[in-house]
């Protein structure tokens, strides 16, 4: 359908203005959108009655129209809205009691075909680092859709709007999320990206608090009341899941009857959706259903405590996912094979980044892991990306998995990439370089790693990290030698020092995938109170972008030869300088008094 010019225009002007609202101030969203369906969310501070309008005009001629009140000016509101055509643009404004309106559009999947598409992912914002400079350019790259990979607040975490170390009510919560999509400095980015591109949203644990286990017994985590049989039906669990479900577009769904106690009636945040022939995605709630936790290990030399570790990790009665949930997307997994692209968004890395504080990783569930891992490996479903968030850095790596912690490593075609974070200090890249359980860094290091170049700074961490990785047999850093047919064009397969999202675009013709991560430089709270002028200024760059062939249906397709990363040698060059710097920091250490 051809808009006339006029009618987009006006209607480019309603969505610049669709954070301006006195009584809307967070703008509006859509999100769960699927080929016939679509979530529509706003929150009035003025209490009355809401009216949402949808249309395929922008002028919205022909216009439909669904009431709802708000009564609570805490509370957003949300309309369920269809059927819909599929594969179509829809515009839509919601107008509340005091007159204020604002404006959106979103489109909805292509049944079949070979149409293209192009999306973004982050996660893991905190609300006293807004107004994340770091998504100002998502609106502009004109987005099939946008998911935010868990983290969407930070409900553990001292902020501006509630300086306390831990929510717990569902006030609390509610102030919380609110105070992450609100404005600051006149300016409000989530709104602005929610209004232009539909969103499909999961939780990670900061939406509660940090590392919990959701299918654990109550009793196990000493932060929880001791309400029901497990976490997920505790007071704190359950206010935390309510306020989330409230402040994003998403239908509040729950589990039936599916033969698991820690499932069944609970809320279903899991998600399959189709683009046409194209992609398919597959949204996991890798929080709400997993076991307690395996003890970290943080100390590289304990190499009794890491094989206990690692055995312990593949008990096979032991779960991340939920039985339900890891057969549903089984069974999706095996319905998506007539489409090229299947991405796999899971709040929590699944490739191997070490025994290291793993427990919280796919790593410390490692049958399911595997089990996953295998399952795609022997049904041959190729052109398989798992996309994470949470560790605040983008790494990428290919898949390889073993049948038991002395097994053989076995190869899939299957790769990951880490994405994020919008805003969260400090990140990767400053953390790593940071840690020492071993307390030999010191001052020094950390601060002449700070003056080093983004480049320098990623290449360092991929050389590091790689000889960390083949130390343990796992792949090093990067898609080169994989059987994965990937040509990197710009930085590195690492991002660990900045803020910002990743986007993924399938040619409609050679249904290539490209990879592209946007970002700026981090920047800490105290930086955007000091000096917010000098942060909203930055503007998100390409700090990494390759680019993927798929295999297609028939199998064909092949190995690239092996070649090697130039950030990782371009670290590896710099890894001397630095080894003795930090041998500089060690012995610059303040001696410690008898």
């Amino acid at each position: 359908m051809v808009i006339p010019a006029p009618s987009v225009c006006m209607f480019a002007a309603a969505l610049a203005s669709a954070a301006l609202g006195q009584t809307l101030p967070h703008g509006v969203a859509a999100g769960d959108v699927d080929q016939t369906s679509a979530v529509l969310w706003a929150r009035s501070t003025a209490v009355g009655e809401v009216t949402f309008e949808y249309s395929v005009n922008a002028d919205f001629v022909g216009a439909t129209s669904v009431a709802t009140d708000v009564s609570d000016a805490t509370v957003p509101v949300k309309v369920d809205i269809g059927p819909l055509n599929t594969g179509t643009t829809y515009y839509y404004r919601v107008t509340d009691a005091a007159g204020d309106s604002a404006a959106g559009t979103f489109r909805t999947p292509a049944a079949d075909g070979l149409l293209g598409l192009r999306f973004g992912v982050s996660g893991d914002w905190r609300g006293e680092l807004r107004p994340y400079p770091s998504i100002s350019n998502v609106p502009d790259r004109n987005l099939d859709f946008f998911v935010a990979l868990g983290d969407t607040t930070y409900a553990d975490v001292p902020s501006l709007d509630f300086p306390h170390p831990q929510a717990r009510s569902l006030e609390e919560f509610r102030i919380k999320h609110a105070e992450g999509l609100s404005e600051r400095y006149d300016i409000n980015s989530w709104a602005e990206v929610r209004a232009s591109t539909p969103m499909y949203v999961c939780i990670d644990d900061h939406e509660v608090t940090n590392d919990f286990a959701g299918g654990a017994p109550v009793g196990s985590d000493g932060r929880f009341d001791t309400r029901g049989s497990f976490l997920n039906e505790t007071e704190l669990y359950t206010n935390g899941l309510q306020a989330f479900q409230e402040y994003h577009p998403i239908r509040d769904e729950i589990y039936g009857d599916v033969g698991d106690p820690r499932m069944n009636g609970k809320p279903n945040l899991y998600r399959f959706r189709r683009f046409g022939q194209d992609a398919a995605i597959f949204l996991l709630d890798a929080r709400s259903f997993r076991d307690e936790a395996l003890p970290s290990v943080v100390n590289p030399f304990d190499s009794d405590g890491i094989e206990e570790f690692l055995e312990a990790s593949y008990d096979p009665t032991r779960t991340m996912l939920g039985g339900a949930q890891l057969e549903q997307l089984k069974a999706d997994l095996l319905a998506s094979l007539d489409v090229t692209w299947k991405f796999i968004l899971v709040p929590e890395p699944i490739q191997n980044l070490g025994p290291l504080l793993a427990s919280d990783r796919f790593e410390g569930y490692a049958h399911e892991r595997s089990e996953l891992l295998r399952f795609i490996d022997e049904n041959g479903i190729d052109n398989v990306v798992f996309i994470a968030a949470d560790i605040h850095g983008t790494v990428v790596n290919n898949l390889r998995y073993q049948n038991g912690p002395d097994g053989p490593w076995i190869s899939t075609t299957a790769f990951e990439i880490t994405t994020g974070p919008v805003a969260y200090a400090a990140p990767l890249g400053a953390t790593v370089v940071s840690f020492a359980p071993l307390g030999v860094l010191s001052g020094p290091f950390y601060a002449l790693f700070g003056q080093l170049g983004r480049t320098l700074q990623n290449g360092l961490l991929q050389a590091a990290g790689d000889a960390y990785l083949r130390g343990r047999g796992y792949s090093p850093i990067g898609l080169e030698g994989s059987p994965i047919d990937v040509t990197l064009l710009e930085g590195c397969y690492i991002s660990a020092n900045a803020y910002g999202w990743t986007e993924f675009e399938i040619d409609s013709t050679t249904q290539r995938l490209t990879v592209t991560t946007y970002g700026i430089g981090w920047y800490s709270p105290a930086d955007m109170q000091l000096v917010p002028n000098l942060i909203l200024a930055r503007t998100p760059s390409i700090v990494s972008r390759f680019r993927v062939e798929p295999k297609t249906m028939d199998g064909e397709g092949q190995v690239p030869p092996a070649r090697s990363s130039p950030c990782g040698a371009l670290g590896a060059i710099n890894l001397a300088a630095l080894a003795t710097a930090l041998a500089f920091s060690f012995f610059a250490r303040p001696k410690r008094k008898r």
